[in-house]
């Protein structure tokens, strides 16, 4: 039997880019699946904060990028295309709904805590939550008590996870950062690629990394 295909995946909970990358990335496991039924895939969620400088009540979310990008018509400009990627990729993100840029920090701390405690679908499906609370519901994952509220939903116990929670904006650290952006994608530690890639091309280099991988 050849050994699992080990893959990471840097992220941001903020970063449309990652929740239409995880899609993509959730196609390409899929077909892997069809095409290669005895290959077995193990995939951390590794998460980046992108942000550590927000205050931990986030900032006005509309403010916030009318400044980043210098006007109303550039923000609209902006959230237009990334709808349109979002919907070909079959991913709702309602920007209208969203009132605040939250500080993810501890939103990550929690995810990890929660990566130690329970099984993979568990934690896959809390990652799966946390986006669709903020790209589509409009939760505010700066705030501990969504954030916990989301974890029991998922059915973690939240006396495991509320020490997890600081509370205060302190950056979230995490190792091996990757330098250009999320999302970020390694296989097997000697394949990456960077941003929301087609399926067609994850799945490529999965293929390719389980090839090297049983060549060794």
């Amino acid at each position: 039997m050849s050994r699992p295909l080990q893959v990471e995946v840097f992220f941001d909970f903020i970063c449309p880019w990652c929740l239409i990358g995880k899609r993509q990335f959730e196609r390409a496991l899929a077909d892997l699946q069809a095409a290669q039924p005895a290959a077995v895939v193990d995939v951390t969620w590794r998460g980046v904060q992108l942000l550590p400088d927000l205050p931990a009540s986030g900032l006005p979310f509309a403010e916030f990028y009318v400044r980043r990008l210098g006007s109303e018509q550039a923000v609209r400009q902006r959230q237009a295309q990334v709808r349109e990627v979002a919907g070909a990729a079959g991913v709702n993100i309602d920007f209208a709904a969203i009132a605040r840029m939250p500080n993810t920090a501890d939103a990550h701390r929690l995810l990890a805590r929660a990566a130690e405690l329970g099984s993979p679908a568990q934690c896959d499906g809390l990652l799966e939550r946390l986006f669709v609370a903020y790209f589509q519901n409009g939760e505010d994952l700066g705030d501990p008590a969504t954030l916990l509220a989301i974890a029991e939903s998922c059915g973690f116990a939240l006396a495991d996870l509320t020490d997890s929670l600081q509370g205060d904006g302190r950056p979230f650290v995490a190792g091996g950062m990757p330098a250009n952006g999320v999302p970020y994608f390694v296989f097997g530690r000697h394949l990456s690629l960077s941003g929301a890639q087609p399926a067609k091309v994850l799945l490529r280099a999965m293929q390719e990394a389980l090839a090297k991988g049983s060549a060794q």
